[in-house]
């Protein structure tokens, strides 16, 4: 399926860049040109960029007319003049983190170098070119399209991803062999956790009266479990042979693959896991060096197994009673 020859964000420049253009001409503003201009500047991605964005271009346009209009004053109007108001609005503007203001409000300070005037109404005049401008960029971010049916996918198919990566730990815990296709799910997982994670901060950031912070917490616990899997995919080059205890590690993960889910706190297979660490424990020592790096090997593995479930068990001990509600209660 080919991609559209443009975007939303670009429909939402184009469409803003000339309401704002008309907007600042209908109101008699001089330069209206530039409202234009600073629209296609503060068109973001997320919600809350462009609130925070809007917040900047007011506070550096601020200071630019009071440096620009104390400079102008003193030195005259001038291209030397305006070096040298740059000179003191850049490291001003960069001591206070204004550095995405920094440029429109440097156009903005070009008009009053062109009228030579740093009069009360030509100042009101940029301001004016300001507000519309980022206004208009402002309330066309408000509308951003929701991805939490994206991330719910995204989960389904990381989880479904990571249960059939288990299952093919298993199996290879039996044969001592690598499946084919083990390598293609650890990398169809990893672009799987990506895309979730990126669509998580998107949804975060798009969301200025309720929280979406669960997603992103999700995300991160799931990126690190899916580190653990491949170290216990690491321990595989030292077992090399079938013993009892491959049997048991199997079944184990096993378990743990079948009742792998969002849900699932862990608790109850973490108490599993522990009846199979005493039944390591007490059975007797290895007879050869072979069977004593087996042994060691399938510990490590178990071990493993026990940070994935207890980063698990973490993450569900993270959430906020509202958290549980609205994402698992009510999902």
């Amino acid at each position: 399926m080919r991609k559209p020859f443009f975007g939303y964000r670009v429909l939402k420049t184009a469409v803003g860049a000339a309401l704002a253009i008309f907007f600042a001409q209908a109101l008699g503003l001089q330069y209206a040109v530039s409202a234009g201009v600073i629209t296609v500047l503060s068109v973001q991605n997320t919600k809350k960029k462009s609130l925070e964005l809007a917040i900047q271009r007011l506070s550096s346009t601020t200071l630019a007319l009071f440096t620009a209009a104390a400079v102008f004053t003193l030195f005259g109007y001038s291209p030397w003049t305006y070096g040298l108001y740059l000179l003191f609005f850049i490291p001003a503007a960069a001591r206070l983190r204004l550095h995405d203001g920094i440029v429109p409000s440097s156009v903005l300070v070009t008009h009053l170098l062109l009228e030579k005037s740093v009069a009360l109404p030509l100042l009101l005049n940029e301001y004016g070119i300001l507000f519309i401008g980022a206004g208009i960029a402002l309330i066309f971010n408000l509308h951003m399209p929701s991805v939490e049916k994206e991330i719910r996918q995204d989960q389904q198919r990381v989880e479904n991803l990571m249960k059939a990566i288990l299952r093919e730990l298993a199996s290879s815990m039996m044969t001592q062999s690598v499946a084919v296709n083990e390598e293609k799910l650890f990398v169809e997982l990893d672009q799987a956790l990506k895309g979730g994670y990126e669509r998580a901060q998107r949804l975060y950031s798009n969301s200025l009266t309720r929280s979406y912070t669960y997603y992103i917490k999700y995300m991160e616990m799931r990126i690190r479990q899916a580190e653990v899997l491949k170290q216990m995919r690491s321990h595989f080059s030292r077992i090399s042979k079938y013993y009892e205890q491959n049997r048991l590690v199997a079944s184990l993960t096993e378990l743990v693959a079948y009742q792998f889910h969002e849900l699932n706190t862990a608790q109850e297979l973490l108490e599993d896991l522990e009846g199979y660490l005493d039944i390591f424990r007490g059975q007797e020592l290895p007879k050869t060096r072979e069977e004593f790096e087996n042994r060691s090997s399938l510990y490590q593995y178990v071990r493993d197994l026990q940070i994935l479930l207890a980063l698990k068990r973490e993450f569900a001990a993270s959430l906020s009673e509202e958290e549980k509600v609205r994402f698992w209660i009510k999902k």
